[in-house]
């Protein structure tokens, strides 16, 4: 079901038309608008508003700097971050003129140099007026844009002034602003796959009440989807901002105050194994009736801190077929929307094999990065320029590599944190993989996105990712060193001559002194919708026994993963469980098991993560036979362990594990300790002053 024509389109197009050929006669060019899209010049269509000084001749405009491409297309671009720099980086060799609205320096405007860009903000309606006098087309570097005064100017147009006579100007709009308004709002977004008519898989969501009415309405959630289920802002949120995974009622409150002055939605929780993202070119006729969606390859996108930091072309270990079907299910979903460019299709590949949309972008994407040089003769900048004028895209979209990775570079804790990553990029050459890399020229903000490198090789996507271990490490090590810096500016202060300075190198004080908020433990977990904790079982029958430990995970808020991995039943899966979980965000690995007791220890024999073995008592030996199982393992394959059923011990070692790199968590341990000495202290004055007869009653009370 192809969906309904843009309204206007044609009669848009048609002014668009009228007013060239206005511009044209005004200027004493006598050239046809058909002549001017001969092959030889495919990109050189209308001219903006700009003209000639009178009795200037043609020929001279070339030298005039305010004139040099007037014949160029212009596309008024709303945006001019990083995207719309390598927007104008793929048009600079087309002659196709971008003109940006965004702030004076932004890094697109750095990219491409010309009189016709505009100062202000893409959300000024005004601005954007003045932007579409300038433009031939219109379209966006981010969605959040102002979609009616869009729709005021596809229906209205702008007017502009020619030697003295007011025309009006309606530049086509790709994508649609009913696209923008649609993706802008999640909720509804998928609403509309829902019920466009195609398969197209989404998780059940429902929307959530505002004010007195959320707490109803996220029970309402909870009742219907079980835990955990995710709550998320419909409108304004990128990168995993704005969303918080519910665990429990308990996290209601929590939820409400983190997210409860935004339109939000709640979505059941879609066990995913890997995040997968697909671009696609759609292309429509002037009618807005859909002539094509081609999709580029599927890739695997790894996130941490809710934002994407590598992207893997072709996703690893998942088969050919996924991926054909990934590419499919894109098209599908573009295909209902309204408008050309270029789209990212972001989805999940869950535990059964199948797929589920997450979300779509109406633009070109992080994701579609490594296009530049893996595709090199239709990067998605291209495309996007392509799509927006409609000129020919491929039909299909074919890499010249056999694999890819892209490697974003985020300010790090310092602003030079990045330096040594930049200069081995720079440094590197190898004769089974190039390197690239793409600086935005941003100023350098912990976790800003401040440029990217892509490595591509003609070799399989795993010995690509083992050449370019040393820029991975480093990615990892940016990271690592920032989230340490973060820590540091949210542990306790305290006041030295009427100034606050941390005191992490202060003593140990009292236990108010030591006292973490949850709320700073909170932001930690929320910091990264990935768990930092595997608790893993070889039988549902173990899970009563780590019932204590899961709840102390709660209490410390540790984001954490549940999963059943048999070391005898399931072994394959297991050994995939062990190897892909470092590559998740996870740190440490808890596993419990009875009889054999064999799955601590073929955990850590497939995965370079600290390991706590959590022996069960079974029915025989009284988990004596587990507890030596798991306690001697071979050199070289160190696995920890704790007491019989002592889960609770297993999660406070994994704290405090997680504590040596994360502040946050070790303060919590300390002040855990500060209150669990108190509460013996309380119970020894409490025998002391009343006896054993009081206390025992006291006990059995």
């Amino acid at each position: 079901m192809d969906p309904a024509p843009r309204p206007n389109a044609l009669k848009s197009m048609g002014h668009r038309l009228s007013l060239t050929k206005l511009r044209r006669a005004l200027s004493g060019r006598k050239k046809k608008l058909q002549e001017i899209q001969e092959p030889d010049e495919p990109y050189q269509t209308t001219p903006t508003t700009t003209k000639p000084e009178e009795g200037q001749e043609e020929e001279e405009e070339e030298d005039d700097d305010d004139d040099m491409n007037e014949g160029n297309t212009v596309i008024g671009l709303l945006g001019g971050g990083q995207l719309g720099r390598m927007l104008c980086e793929a048009a600079n060799p087309l002659g196709i003129d971008i003109a940006i609205l965004d702030e004076h320096n932004a890094p697109a405007k750095q990219a491409h140099n010309t009189n016709r860009h505009v100062v202000g903000s893409f959300k000024d309606p005004g601005r954007i007026k003045e932007l579409a006098a300038r433009s031939d087309y219109l379209s966006v570097e981010i969605e959040h844009v102002d979609t009616e005064v869009l729709e005021d100017i596809e229906k209205n147009g702008v007017p502009v002034e020619i030697n003295g006579e007011i025309v009006t100007h309606r530049p086509p709009i790709h994508p649609s602003w009913r696209t923008l308004r649609l993706i802008q709002d999640k909720y509804l977004q998928k609403e509309h796959f829902k019920s466009s008519g195609k398969t197209i898989p989404i998780a059940e969501q429902i929307a959530i009440e505002s004010g007195d009415a959320a707490l109803d309405s996220l029970k309402k959630a909870g009742k219907q989807f079980g835990f955990p289920f995710m709550l998320k802002a419909r409108k304004g949120s990128y990168d995993g901002r704005g969303n918080f995974k519910v665990d429990s009622e308990d996290d209601f409150a929590e939820a409400i105050k983190a997210l409860g002055t935004l339109p939000l939605y709640a979505e059941k929780w879609a066990p995913f194994v890997k995040e997968l993202a697909v671009m696609v070119i759609r292309t429509e006729d002037s009618d807005g009736k859909l002539k094509n969606c081609v999709a580029y390859p599927a890739v695997e996108t790894i996130h941490e801190d809710s934002i994407c930091t590598k992207v893997f072309m072709p996703p690893r270990d998942v088969s050919e077929d996924i991926c054909d079907k990934a590419r499919k299910l894109a098209t599908e979903v573009i295909s209902t929307l309204w408008g050309r460019g270029v789209f990212a299709v972001e989805m999940f590949l869950l535990e059964d094999a199948s797929l589920m949309i997450n979300e779509v972008a109406p633009r070109p994407h992080n994701s579609g990065h490594y296009t530049i040089e893996a595709v090199p003769y239709m990067s998605q900048y291209k495309a996007q320029l392509h799509a927006v004028l409609d000129l020919p895209v491929p039909d299909k979209l074919i890499p010249r590599v056999q694999s890819s990775i892209m490697l974003n570079i985020l300010g790090g804790a310092k602003p030079d944190s990045h330096h040594h990553l930049s200069g081995l990029a720079r440094s590197t050459y190898d004769d089974d993989m190039d390197v690239y890399l793409h600086l935005y020229n941003k100023e350098s903000k912990p976790s800003r996105k401040i440029g990217h490198i892509t490595l591509t090789g003609f070799c399989s996507v795993q010995e690509l990712e083992a050449k370019a271990k040393p820029f991975i490490d480093l990615v990892d090590q940016i990271r690592l060193d920032r989230l340490e810096a973060t820590s540091e500016t949210l542990r306790p202060t305290q006041e030295t001559n009427g100034s606050a300075k941390p005191a992490e190198k202060a003593p140990v004080e009292p236990a108010t002194d030591n006292h973490v908020e949850a709320q700073e433990l909170s932001a930690v977990a929320a910091s990264s919708d990935k768990p930092l904790v595997l608790v893993t079982m070889g039988s549902d029958s173990d899970l009563p026994v780590l019932k204590a430990g899961l709840d102390i995970l709660k209490e410390f808020n540790v984001p954490y993963a549940l999963d059943i991995t048999s070391a005898h039943r399931t072994p394959k899966y297991m050994m995939k469980v062990a190897d892909e979980a470092a590559g998740k965000g996870i740190k440490v690995i808890i596993a419990a098991a009875g009889g054999a007791a064999h799955l601590p220890g073929m955990i850590s024999s497939e995965t370079p993560l600290p390991v706590i073995g959590v022996p069960v008592k079974a029915t025989h030996l009284d988990g004596i036979d587990s507890l030596l199982s798991i306690v001697q393992m071979p050199r070289g394959v160190p696995t920890a362990t704790v007491g019989i059923n002592n889960s609770t011990n297993a999660a406070l070692l994994a704290i405090r594990i997680l504590g040596a790199f994360v502040p946050e968590y070790q303060q919590a341990m300390k002040k855990y300790q500060v209150d669990m000495e108190e509460a013996v202290i309380v119970k020894g004055t409490k025998l002391r002053e009343g006896g054993d007869a009081a206390y025992l009653a006291g006990m059995k009370k």
